[in-house]
């Protein structure tokens, strides 16, 4: 019968944590696991991630060349032979097409990077599609078909 006074932890349930530096009795006195000597042992040891001991950095190591410009704008890409197979599968039914259902498509991975449609491929469905950007063969083949662009935001 259990009571409130011979409650335990179920089998398993609770750990015993290394009690460090409580004297050579705990097994964890002494050098409390902390080995012997070098800059680790010492208190207020905060070595960097990257750091190899003096040793030249392998990021200072490796040549860099050219211009990596950060703030370029990454465009996922849609092709309209990707859309014109989504239309023979008749996942695209209404002719209107934007990036909502792009992403449930997942044509596109997310909502954050712009979209681009390029013109690769053929179109021969009428449809009516919102992106970011349009190459100018894509916006030519859409609208040659009967389509109608709209740029998005």
């Amino acid at each position: 019968m259990k009571h409130i006074g011979n409650l335990q932890y179920a089998e398993g349930a609770k750990k015993k944590r290394k009690r460090i530096g409580r004297g050579q009795g705990s097994g964890h006195g002494g050098t409390s696991t902390r080995g012997h000597n070098g800059q680790k042992s010492r208190s207020g040891a905060r070595i960097p991630a990257a750091f190899e001991g003096g040793q030249m950095p392998l990021n200072r190591r490796v040549p860099k060349f050219g211009f990596h410009n950060r703030f370029r704008t990454v465009y996922q890409i849609v092709n309209l032979s990707t859309l014109q197979r989504l239309i023979d599968e008749k996942k695209i039914e209404d002719g209107k097409v934007d990036l909502d259902a792009l992403l449930q498509l997942k044509v596109i991975k997310n909502l954050r990077s712009p979209v681009k449609i390029l013109g690769n491929g053929e179109l021969t469905a009428e449809i009516e599609i919102e992106a970011h950007k349009f190459s100018e063969t894509a916006r030519q083949k859409i609208e040659s078909a009967g389509g109608k662009v709209t740029i998005h935001g």
